[in-house]
This record gives structure tokens, sequence and C-alpha cells, in this order.
């Protein structure tokens, strides 16, 4: 008997859905991107005298309170305030520690990068996870690579090369600047740093969504478990600063609750991207999201592109539509 079902046109509520499914993760990528590529000049902002006026750690400490808050509201909500489930296994945790951990160090990694280049090359530089993603993925997931795919992430690879080279900055920067105004550089030290950003980055994304896939949890409670570690592990790192001249609130403005929003906005998304649909998607995000950077970078903080700056942007663009097209 052959069925047909399947052939016949899609009903009008099922499009409905389709569309409305649709429009909802749109909604969530632009916003995700907006977050994303708002992140760097924001915290370029805050600086007085070319440093940042608050404890990063204890920043990246209230993100993370913050979203084990709402993760912790989002389960009750769903489960109610009595539950007869057994309590969770260290099996069951033990895993969600990793990326808290990898997490952890690239929200300090973010806030320290920023003393050691402008917020375009980071952004533009920060692409390089996208390789360093679709590397552990082939390593470790044994997703395999088709040759165009390939040819994308040495494109990718040609593009950090050129953004570095036209940015680099050995020295005298003082001097341009004062000449010139704002302008792309990036130190030896900060392209290091960037690096292993990228390649922490990859790895965490790739932990994570294995990790939320794997078990069979409502997210509210992944997230919960991920949290808990999170604010555990950021908190020792903060207070280990507890002697510094500091204090743990000390320096916050206006513009580091935004951005301590946002962060926290773009957590609780990005798991929501990672459970329920796909790490391409975050790829995705963090190329478009170059874009939001450099026009806020210009409109806000009056950075000068130069001209071949608009080159290794338009490799990365390219090399994101040969690596995800069918």
């Amino acid at each position: 008997m052959i069925v047909i079902q399947n052939v016949m046109p899609s009903s009008p509520a099922r499009m409905r859905r389709q569309w409305v499914t649709r429009i909802q993760w749109g909604v969530l990528f632009w916003l995700m991107v907006l977050i994303y590529g708002s992140h760097a000049p924001l915290i370029t902002l805050t600086k007085i005298d070319d440093k940042v006026p608050f404890n990063p750690s204890s920043c990246v400490v209230m993100i993370e309170l913050a979203k084990l808050l709402i993760s912790l509201l989002a389960f009750v909500l769903r489960t109610g305030t009595s539950s007869s489930n057994p309590p969770p296994t260290l099996v069951l945790v033990a895993p969600y520690a990793v990326p808290a951990i990898l997490y952890a160090l690239n929200n300090n990694l973010v806030v320290l990068m920023q003393g050691y280049m402008d917020p375009s090359s980071f952004q533009v530089l920060s692409n390089l996870k996208i390789a360093s993603t679709a590397l552990l993925y082939s390593l470790f997931l044994g997703k395999r690579l088709r040759p165009i795919q390939w040819l994308a992430l040495g494109l990718l690879m040609c593009a950090g090369v050129f953004q570095t080279y036209s940015s680099l900055d050995l020295g005298d920067t003082q001097r341009a600047e004062a000449e010139e105004g704002p302008r792309l550089h990036i130190t030896t030290w900060g392209l290091f740093l960037v690096l292993v950003y990228c390649f922490i980055s990859g790895l965490a994304a790739v932990y994570t969504e294995m990790v939320l896939k794997s078990q069979r949890l409502p997210l509210s409670l992944q997230n919960l478990y991920l949290y808990v570690f999170g604010v555990v592990i950021n908190g020792f790192s903060s207070f280990s600063f507890i002697i510094s001249e500091k204090s743990f609130l000390e320096g916050y403005s206006g513009v580091v609750w935004v951005i301590i929003a946002g962060q926290v906005a773009n957590g609780l998304l990005m798991s929501v991207v990672l459970k329920h649909g796909s790490g391409v998607t975050r790829l995705f995000v963090i190329s478009c999201s170059m874009l939001v950077n450099a026009l806020l970078s210009w409109a806000i903080l009056g950075l000068q592109l130069t001209p071949f700056f608009f080159l290794p942007v338009s490799m990365i663009g390219l090399a994101a539509y040969l690596y995800y097209r069918q």
C-alpha cells in the first residue's frame, strides 16, 4: 500500500505554523547578531584612559548569576515548586562543568582583549572561530567537510591574515592616533589572545551542543546545571581579586549594565540554538555581527575604516557563502 499523505499540499494551518517558526527563528537570529556585534563597542565606551573601570571578573559573575536566576524561574514555571524526581547524579551533572570553565575563560578574554585592539579588528579576527569550530566538528563529531568547505576555511584564514597585516600595531599607535584619529590596530599580544579565544570558543560550542542534545532534559534544567557551575567558577575567579584595587561593583555604569543584560540574553538564546537548532546558526551570527560592529564603531566611536578593511570583510562573507551553501 502506498501512502501519499506527504505528497498532498500542506494545510493552511501547517503553513502558518511554518511561517511563524521561521519568523521566530529570524527574530532570534537578528537579535543575537545585534547583541553580539554591539558587545565590543559597548566595552570600549566604558573605558577611562584606555582602561575598563570595572572588574571584568565581577561582570562575568553578574552575567552568570542573572542567567542562573532566569533559568531557575523558567524551570519552576515549567515544573512547579514541588517535584517527585530524584536528585541528579554526579555523572549527569558533571559534564556541565566543562563548558562552564571554557566559557568563563573566554568571557574574561573578551574583556581583556579590548585593551590590545580596536573593536572592529576584534570582530573581524574573531571570525576565525568559524574555522576552529568547523575543524573541531570534523575531528570530534565525525562531520566530513566537502572540498568547497575546506576552501572556504582557507579563505577565512587568509582573510584573518590580511586583516592582521593591515592593522598590526608594533608600537607607535599614540602618535598615529593623535595625527589621524582612531584607526584599526592590533598588538602582537592581542593577536595571540584572539587565536586562543577562537580555539576555546569552538571547543566550548562543540562540547556544549553535544551535551545539550545527548541528554533528554528540559533546557531550563540543563541551563540550571550549566550556570550553577558558571557562577561558582567565575565567583572564585572574581573573589581571587578581592585584594585588588577595584571592588566588586566599582566602576559600574549604565553602559556596563547594558552589557550585562545583552550577554545574559545572548547566552540564553544561544542555548536555545544549540539545543533545538544547530551550531551552524551560531557561525552565521558571528559573521553577520561583523557588519553591526563596524557600523557601531563608525557611528559611536568615530573609528576610521581604511579601504583595505573591506577586503577581509568581503573574503569572510564569500567564505561563509561557500561553506554553508548546499
